[in-house]
């Protein structure tokens, strides 16, 4: 097995995953009425896995629906300057709607989110997301539901990519060594799968 420990290090464990999605899935059942499924809009690529435990994880109806955003070219990184490039197929006028995110940090992208869905009437708006990096927060946005803060670091891992690699690594690995990451993309491939966490 090859050592990474050098270039990444274990933030949240698959036990501290599944326990905390658990726990989340319950707030959202004791959240949401029950006369009619919830709409889970899932923000593509990151969340989906999280999104995908969640749902196994709700007694509770449950309809699931997608949207994906992207930056303006041009415009600066954060910026919370964004375009859909895939919208909902499911009309939210008058239903429950959450919001599931894989990471929430300045605010931007969420607060677009939020504001782009209440427009269109639904009857209530929540968030859920896995991780809160609330140190990079710039503008105020709800978080009704959270899993974990983090620190001020890049992650991967549990859906999130570096490069399009390591959505499907079963834990959140924070990156010690980013500049080594960039310099050999696929340097971690030979020892982030299969361990036990």
């Amino acid at each position: 097995m090859v050592d990474n420990s050098e270039i990444v290090e274990t933030l949240v464990t698959r036990d501290e995953l599944r326990g905390r999605i658990t726990e989340l899935a319950a707030e959202l059942q004791a959240a949401f009425p029950h006369d009619r499924p919830a709409v889970a809009v899932s923000i593509l690529k990151g969340s989906t896995l999280f999104l995908a435990d969640l749902a196994r994880a709700m007694d509770a109806p449950l309809e699931i629906d997608f949207m994906a955003i992207s930056s303006y070219a041009g415009s600066q990184g954060g910026s919370g300057v964004v375009r859909i490039v895939k919208d909902l197929d499911t009309d939210i006028t008058d239903r429950d709607v959450l919001i599931v995110e894989d990471i929430v940090d300045t605010g931007f992208t969420l607060t677009y989110l939020r504001r782009t869905l209440a427009e269109r009437g639904p009857r209530s708006l929540r968030t859920v997301t896995l991780l809160d990096k609330a140190a990079r927060r710039i503008v105020p946005v709800p978080l009704e539901h959270k899993g974990f803060e983090i620190p001020d670091v890049f992650v991967l891992g549990y859906g999130m990519d570096f490069q399009g690699k390591y959505r499907n690594v079963p834990e959140v690995l924070a990156v010690k060594d980013v500049a080594r990451l960039a310099n050999d993309p696929l340097i971690l491939a030979g020892g982030l799968f299969g361990e036990a966490g």
